[in-house]
């Protein structure tokens, strides 16, 4: 069955691209014609990436890199945009569990890390791509969450607090660009088979679970130039979209 090449000629940044939904994610938009900015900490699992990416008659940027390391992103989108002058569809995915601890014996540099990498990446990356976003025929971003962000359980309040807080960032952030052609949104994937997911729920079987790539195909529709909603998330668990 051919595959509809909606991203050809596009340029896609995908953070957490070496395993996981960002791995399927990245290897979605090659699939459908984009040139894939890969980024992420481990070296071998984007050079995997990339052996696939060019077996599918495509390619990609690896961009090996600590998001905790705001001036590399800020260095990022300048090179960016020095090399293509636009950004067509970010997929902000990185994202780290942290502990699942009574709140109170949280130690103060494990929450520390985890908004580094939840949080303050994310709003670095707005920041970094804003402008190269803007200057797409339609550029579009999509922020990877959870519903730990409305459930908060008991024991999940850091990566709760840090997810609840990438959905209120994206939702502000999509009323200033309203008025624009770009529009950014949150994705929330559900319970998948992902080593996020494993380390959560040691007892589950995850064969049980959809796989990354079941969802990949969602995600990345919502950084097509067809895509028109903004403001919004979708669930995958339940293919619904609701407001912010």
């Amino acid at each position: 069955m051919a595959v509809d090449q909606d991203l050809a000629g596009k340029v896609v940044l995908v953070t957490g691209a070496s395993r996981g939904i960002g791995y399927a994610a990245a290897l979605e938009a090659a699939r459908r014609g984009a040139h894939v900015v890969a980024v992420a900490r481990t070296v071998g699992g984007l050079e995997e990436l990339d052996d696939e990416i060019q077996d599918l008659g495509s390619s990609a940027t690896l961009v090996p890199l600590d998001l905790r390391d705001g001036d590399a992103i800020d260095r990022l989108g300048a090179a960016i945009f020095e090399r293509w002058g636009a950004l067509d569809g970010l997929i902000a995915n990185a994202g780290q569990l942290g502990v699942l601890s009574p709140l109170p014996h949280v130690k103060p540099e494990d929450f520390d890390k985890v908004i580094a990498v939840n949080v303050t990446a994310n709003y670095r990356l707005l920041r970094s791509t804003d402008l190269l976003l803007r200057q797409a025929e339609a550029g579009r971003a999509v922020f990877v969450s959870s519903g730990a962000a409305k459930s908060a359980r008991p024991f999940w309040g850091l990566y709760a607090a840090s997810k609840a807080a990438v959905d209120a960032m994206v939702k502000s952030y999509s009323g200033e660009i309203a008025q624009t052609k770009v529009k950014a949104n949150i994705f929330y994937p559900g319970q998948i088979r992902t080593a996020m997911r494993a380390k959560a729920m040691p007892g589950e079987d995850p064969n049980t679970l959809p796989t990354p790539a079941d969802i990949a195909p969602k995600l990345v529709d919502m950084i097509s130039p067809a895509y028109k909603d903004n403001g919004k998330l979708f669930n995958a668990a339940d293919d619904t979209l609701s407001d912010l």
